[in-house]
């Protein structure tokens, strides 16, 4: 995933997102605590104090079917009925466009960032090295660009051994980066990875399985049957040195977990 700034920059324009936030979003002080994006799931929203604080790096984690692609997917809805940009870094080219919008993803206000990891690489394990490596490049650009609300790093399926071979500063600077901004930076994956100081962690417990379908079908595609998911998360604010569980709530396409 060779991007450098001009390609960023070319994107965002052809996209018409190289405009800034201003007139989307409120201008925020550096140490407003209240700054906060909203997920649109109740019960998780009024845990976390409103939503994903702005301006600081926050974390998705759980295993496989724990939902951890529903909430990012109910992030990101949220954030363009808002009428904000996002941004997806998907580190192994498994985002799904179509689950997107039928979770409500306006797909016009969100940059799709394409990587590729190699899940069973056999010997050549540094493909997955280089390619997390040019994945937080491009991550880097996009908080960089300074006008997107919403950035997810989607990690999920990366080897678990890759992911812990990225330097802990990487994401030290990437908080330093978008400190007293308005982006909410949002990593998910299986396991806690940056432990952000002053984000959040959202850990999510794997379900035993989906509760009997809603009966929802998404509008205009036609077979997008949706079923509920009932989860547990804990909330943790290292800062805080707080904890709490939350139970919530989620509809998603029956392939997304």
């Amino acid at each position: 995933m060779p991007l450098a700034r001009a390609d960023l920059e070319s994107l965002l324009r052809t996209r018409r997102l190289d405009r800034t936030l201003t007139t989307a979003l409120p201008s925020i002080h550096p140490l407003d605590d209240a700054a906060v994006a909203a997920t649109g799931i109740t019960a998780l929203d009024a845990r976390l104090g409103g939503g994903f604080p702005r301006g600081q790096v926050s974390e998705v984690a759980g295993p496989r079917s724990s939902a951890r692609a529903s909430v990012m997917l109910q992030l990101l809805a949220a954030a363009t009925r808002r009428g904000e940009l996002t941004a997806i870094v998907d580190v192994l080219d498994m985002f799904d466009a179509a689950s997107a919008a039928a979770a409500g993803v306006n797909l016009d206000r969100l940059l799709w960032i394409r990587g590729h990891v190699v899940v069973n690489p056999g010997l050549c394990r540094d493909l997955n090295q280089r390619a997390l490596e040019q994945a937080v490049k491009a991550l880097t650009l996009v908080l960089q660009a300074g006008n997107i609300g919403v950035v997810v790093f989607d990690a999920a399926e990366a080897p678990a051994m890759a992911l812990k071979r990225l330097p802990f500063t990487t994401w030290l600077r990437l908080q330093r980066m978008i400190e007293g901004s308005q982006t909410v930076c949002v990593l998910v994956g299986p396991e806690p990875m940056a432990r952000s100081s002053a984000g959040l962690t959202v850990r999510l417990t794997q379900g035993s399985g989906l509760n009997e379908s809603s009966g929802l079908r998404a509008q205009g595609s036609g077979s997008g049957l949706f079923q509920r998911f009932d989860r547990e998360a804990r909330v943790i604010r290292a800062h805080a040195h707080e904890e709490a569980a939350v139970a919530f709530s989620t509809v998603a396409a029956h392939d997304v977990c």
